[in-house]
């Protein structure tokens, strides 16, 4: 594993994009503070770009970093999530342009699954994770359910876990407002 982590950083660090295995679904990734690999993916994905894309970091230390203000619910509903949760966060600050909501939000997860974590706290800045599939068709549960016209647009696959067949399901995503008002998006 640590050298799949290794050489993912690399690609991501050269504006490179990655697919890998994350808490939830298969990802493709890369680093959420170049726009230009952010774009790369939007083109892989056919995506448009004013649909904004999640990120993943490792710590819920980091989040201050990338959020102006947390506001306080988060820090509870991030100590009793049992499951993957993503946050949308406003006022998001320190990323790609192309990631924020229309709104200038950004959402954002913490992720305990080993690989994924190893590989944001090696990068030392969030990852982009946004599902493996061309926009408007299904997400693919296993590695083996991703297109190949994915697979041959990403500049690095992890190895790591492609032979899992767990059926991985997406997360939860809540939307918290600037006073606390949270909404239930999934």
């Amino acid at each position: 594993m640590e050298d799949e982590i290794k050489k993912a950083c690399e690609v991501m660090q050269a504006g490179g994009i990655i697919l890998y295995p994350t808490d939830t679904v298969w990802g493709i990734g890369c680093d959420a503070t170049n726009d230009a690999a952010v774009q790369k993916i939007y083109r892989l994905k056919q995506r448009a770009d004013n649909k904004a894309m999640l990120l993943l970091i490792d710590s819920p230390a980091k989040l201050n970093a990338y959020v102006t203000r947390v506001p306080d619910i988060a820090w509870d509903l991030i100590e009793v999530a049992d499951k993957p949760l993503t946050i949308i966060y406003p006022e998001a600050r320190n990323l790609a342009p192309g990631l924020l909501g229309a709104d200038g939000s950004v959402g954002i997860r913490i992720t305990g699954e080993p690989f994924s974590q190893k590989l944001c706290a090696r990068f030392r800045k969030p990852v982009v994770s946004t599902s493996a599939n061309i926009s408007g068709q299904p997400s693919a549960a296993t590695f083996s359910e991703i297109a190949g016209e994915i697979k041959n647009g990403v500049d690095y696959i992890v190895q790591y876990r492609q032979n899992d067949t767990t059926r991985a399901n997406p997360s939860g995503i809540l939307k918290l407002g600037v006073d606390g008002e949270v909404i239930v998006i999934r």
